[in-house]
């Protein structure tokens, strides 16, 4: 079973799912697998993906890997709605996939929006 871990305690992901919609939103979810484990748990990404790929607001997603032997991966996903990933992630069939992650497996998914940094990146 894969164990969610908040990125910044002062706003959990959960409490992030909550807040109130105003547009599209990207989902950054670092996973860490359990030694020897990152195929496993690629495979049940791909599972989940799947099953997110069909809900209503999803936009994309792109799976990113550590370099080297690390066992890091990292999810970037774009909705279009915090409402719209929040039904997504608490569909019944994506539900079901989670105990499929290897023991040991950690997610530390956060929501994010552009942020506009003159002369840098526009929002």
């Amino acid at each position: 079973m894969i164990e969610v871990k908040d990125t910044d305690p002062a706003i959990p992901f959960f409490a992030q799912l909550e807040h109130p919609d105003d547009g599209p939103v990207t989902l950054i979810n670092t996973f860490v697998a359990p030694e020897g484990q990152v195929d496993a748990v690629i495979d049940v990404w791909q599972k989940d993906s799947v099953v997110m790929r069909q809900q209503p607001g999803f936009i994309s997603a792109q799976l990113y890997r550590g370099t080297a032997d690390s066992r890091v991966l990292t999810n970037i996903a774009v909705w279009e709605s915090t409402s719209a990933l929040r039904a997504a992630f608490f569909n019944p069939q994506f539900q079901e996939l989670l105990p499929l992650y290897p023991d040991g497996s950690t997610s530390c998914p956060v929501l994010v929006r552009k942020q506009a940094v003159p002369g840098i990146c526009i929002g």
